[in-house]
């Protein structure tokens, strides 16, 4: 149901205050007038810096600058005639205690009447005192449609130039969502005046745009997708599953009857490349990538926390298809019971979205500490898989070392591929570049040669990797595989996965005989 029948059917309905949350002022005043209009109702907006101000129709209460006056002149009005008060920004007066009953007194007795209060407002924090006389409506960001609107209306300015193809429109209007109609509106107001004119050169720079525009909404940061699979060393299984969905969200998967992927659980050893397998999911697909970052979710305030879920939400299903990372899952319950059920209701929130949502939305979700995470999370429904990321095999360590050479500029066949990945078991992918990392810092300062195999091996000799430092966690976190509750993301029998867990052998130094230090430290 659209924002304006939703209204009609509550002023239908009787109801006398309804609060719409939205900074879109401007085009909630334009709908509700265009309501009014088509149901022969009168409409007064109030503010204030202006007072009352008619918006349609003959009725214009007299005075009220003061928000307590301006709710006695509405009490005082013609309880016959049908009629919508708009408040703007009203939310504001909400921690005057005066103000507040008077609004639910008022609330209560129009009842009674024709009329209905609307209040629009930035900010979904409602006081309690008044959550049972208000209905509380979100007003949904511009669709395709709207944005279109916005551009053709943009086109009637004297000098403005559009050179876009019907194709090369919709690309535009596809980049722009997620905006609001003044943010839309500003973005193409730039663009046209950087250039003289509006192009389809012009889409990649409107996503720019947006995307600055969204590291403004807490927690959702849009993210450049650069990571290609051939960046990402191992995870064969986990590579095949994406190739075989790359083109689930095209219009032969859906004429073939296919419903859109729901998404990916990344559970495993800190180090595997869970946020690396994000980002190339993104390039994979070419789909937006945007990342939820669920610690940054918590706000100070009553309500804050819900509120950016909610709006965080809403941006992704409006900008949709596009993949959602929500990175380090378990943050979300990081509070415990010590926040008053804060983090409860927000991961509740999230949870409810991912088995209900309707569009096209991937969710790859990453997660270390399995500990703390609900088993409703895990079930099927939410996720088509749970992948498994454990300590690389001897040829995932390979292909990981000839990646990270590559990257560097070096040859791989330059390097003892075979000894390196013999040496390194137990490290992790990003154990194994920081060994690379180091190698060639000790070449640079050793002459600036070239760095060579020995540099590598004695890097690795040096670290302690987290399969010695935290044992006991990953031993936890490998026993979770070996039960069957995941699917590896490097092979897929499970004689192959038993085959994996052997003990990790790591040679380290040994401290001199008379060291004091305890050996188990070690």
């Amino acid at each position: 149901m659209d924002f304006l029948n939703e209204i009609d059917l509550y002023l239908r309905a009787k109801a006398t205050l309804m609060i719409v949350i939205s900074a879109e002022e401007e085009r909630i005043l334009e709908e509700l007038k265009t309501l009014c209009l088509n149901t022969g109702r009168s409409c007064v907006s109030w503010d204030i810096a202006d007072g009352f101000q008619s918006v349609c129709g003959d009725l214009l209460p007299a005075g009220g600058r003061d928000p307590l006056t301006a709710l006695e002149q509405i009490e005082k009005a013609d309880a016959r005639q049908p009629s919508l008060y708009i408040l703007k920004d009203f939310n504001e007066f909400w921690e005057n205690t005066t103000v507040k009953r008077k609004l639910r007194t008022l609330a209560e007795q129009l009842k009674f009447t024709k009329k209905s209060i609307v209040i629009t407002a930035a900010s979904a924090r409602i006081p309690v005192e008044l959550l049972d006389e208000s209905v509380i409506l979100d007003y949904p960001l511009p669709n395709l449609d709207q944005l279109e609107e916005v551009l053709n209306k943009l086109q009637l300015t004297p000098g403005v130039v559009l050179r876009l193809s019907e194709a090369g429109k919709e690309k535009l209007l596809q980049a722009a969502l997620g905006l609001t109609a003044s943010q839309a509106r500003r973005v193409f107001a730039k663009s046209i005046v950087r250039r003289g004119y509006l192009s389809e050169e012009d889409i990649d720079f409107v996503s720019q745009e947006k995307k600055q525009i969204i590291r403004e909404i807490e927690a959702l940061e849009y993210t450049d997708s650069d990571e290609s699979p051939e960046n990402v060393g191992g995870l064969g299984e986990l590579k095949k599953w994406l190739n075989s969905r790359e083109k689930a969200f095209g219009s032969e998967a859906r004429e073939y009857g296919l419903p859109a992927p729901k998404g990916i659980a990344l559970i495993g050893i800190p180090g595997t490349g869970k946020s690396l397998t994000a980002k190339m999911i993104g390039k994979l697909w070419h789909l937006p990538l945007l990342r939820l970052d669920v610690g940054a979710l918590f706000g100070s305030l009553v309500g804050e926390s819900e509120e950016r879920v909610r709006r965080a939400l809403e941006l992704v299903e409006l900008i949709a298809p596009c993949i959602l990372w929500i990175d380090e899952l378990e943050k979300a319950l990081a509070h415990g019971g010590l926040d008053s059920g804060t983090s409860t209701r927000v991961f509740g929130t999230i949870l409810t979205w991912m088995q209900e949502k309707k569009s096209p939305v991937f969710v790859v979700a990453t997660a270390n500490d399995i500990s703390t995470l609900p088993p409703e999370l895990l079930r099927r429904g939410r996720f088509d898989e749970i992948f498994f990321l454990d300590l690389p095999t001897e040829a995932e360590r390979r292909e990981i070392l000839m990646v990270h050479i590559l990257k560097r500029k070096r040859l791989p066949e330059a390097f003892d591929l075979d000894r390196l990945a013999k040496a390194s078991e137990g490290y992790v992918g990003s154990e194994i570049e920081q060994a690379i990392i180091d190698a060639m810092y000790i070449a640079f300062n050793d002459g600036e040669r070239e760095f060579t195999t020995e540099d590598i091996l004695a890097a690795l000799k040096r670290q302690v990797p987290i399969s010695v430092s935290q044992r006991e966690n990953i031993e936890r976190l490998r026993l979770w595989l070996r039960e069957g509750r995941a699917q590896s993301a490097s092979f897929r029998d499970t004689s192959t996965a038993e085959s994996q867990f052997v003990p990790i052998q790591i040679e380290l130094d040994q401290p001199p005989k008379n060291e004091s230090c305890p050996t188990s430290l070690l």
